[in-house]
């Protein structure tokens, strides 16, 4: 089969499109035939070596100082298992399954749950495809059956593969946030995969939503239901208040943190899983602590989360942000595309 190899961290020339055997499902494991694959920060990330403890900037400045080799531990302080296949988001059709695996998929497109907790859901302990195993950015893949999920709509394939990692993820912060009709929601980077969906899946909750996003996405976010859009340049504190948001979706941290825990009411919640305008941030802990604020990290997707998202999707209840689709021999291109931040929506590679 066909697939990209990511050789270990550096720059596009670690991205291989080349032969490689199709996997064989052990026990346990069903093989995926891949109908289109997602593309995401979190491979750009893990392809830099970006979860490094090492690593203080941004995404995009990291990106253009990458050198291979650079750092070790890539995979937020463990080594990554290069040479692997990335590709966090799989939409797909089940074409094999070990003799052990029991269930129908027949004539049924699927979603894996990218994110999985093997140890069982009292445990936060993690494992992601393409991240620690092989991904969807081939022809095939192979997974645990128990993350494989069918779902049933008229979306198309490069739709539904826009859901995954971005929605997953997005619905775990909302979910953890304990997000009701009530609240009044600030959402940084709106215009992003993650902050689009928390948009939608905070909206469809009812709540009342403040989104943060540059002027040249400004008309394609207010569509999504938000209540008041607001230039990433202005003075939030200025514009909206101190003690004035019961919680936070922030992906974006960087030099802007510091204003945000000043924004949130007595008990507000503040959530992200992620960090694309720099991990680094100031914070004064008397806004934590005199506020009795609640800081919530989201990486392991809560049981929930994934039934809920193919709920949505059967019901109507969000609809996908397709950007653009790529052949998948053309990752490098993706990636670029990505990087510029141009675009509003999710890119999706699709196989030969």
């Amino acid at each position: 089969m066909k697939a990209i190899v990511t050789t270990g961290n550096g720059g596009y020339e670690r991205l291989e499109y080349r032969d490689v055997p199709i996997p064989e499902p052990a026990a346990g494991e069903v093989l995926i035939k891949v109908l289109a694959a997602g593309v995401n920060n979190t491979e750009i990330n893990t392809r830099l070596g970006w979860y490094s403890s090492n690593v203080t900037s941004g995404t995009e400045q990291y990106a253009g100082d990458a050198q291979e080799g650079k750092v070790a531990d890539g995979g937020w302080n463990e080594a990554t298992p290069f040479p692997f296949i990335q590709g966090t988001d799989c939409c797909g059709e089940v074409v094999a399954q070990a003799d052990d695996v029991t269930g129908d998929w027949s004539s049924k497109r699927v979603l894996v749950r990218a994110c999985m907790r093997l140890q069982g859901f009292d445990s936060l302990e993690n494992i992601w495809m393409a991240s620690d195993f092989d991904g969807a950015f081939a022809e095939y893949v192979k997974v645990p059956a128990s993350e494989v999920f069918a779902v049933d709509c008229d979306w198309s394939d490069a739709e539904l593969a826009t859901i995954p990692c971005a929605y997953g993820t997005a619905e775990n912060m909302v979910h953890r946030a304990a997000i009701g009709a009530d609240d009044h929601v600030l959402v940084t980077g709106a215009s992003g995969g993650v902050g689009s969906a928390v948009v939608q899946l905070v909206k469809r909750r009812g709540a009342r939503v403040s989104a943060v996003a540059g002027k040249s996405k400004a008309n394609e976010v207010a569509p999504l239901g938000v209540d008041r859009v607001l230039d990433r340049d202005v003075d939030l504190l200025a514009e909206l208040g101190a003690d004035s948001v019961d919680a936070i979706f922030d992906n974006v941290a960087g030099p802007g943190f510091e204003t945000l825990p000043k924004l949130l009411r007595r008990g507000g919640r503040y959530a992200s899983s992620g960090a694309i305008a720099g991990p680094m941030v100031n914070f004064d802990m008397r806004d934590f602590y005199l506020k009795d604020l609640l800081l919530i990290g989201c990486t392991s997707w809560d049981e929930p989360v994934f039934p809920n998202l193919i709920g949505y999707i059967e019901r109507g209840e969000i609809r996908p942000l397709l950007a653009k689709t790529f052949a998948l021999e053309d990752i490098a291109l993706a990636q670029q595309e990505f990087l510029k931040k141009e675009h509003f929506g999710n890119f999706v590679l699709l196989p030969p």
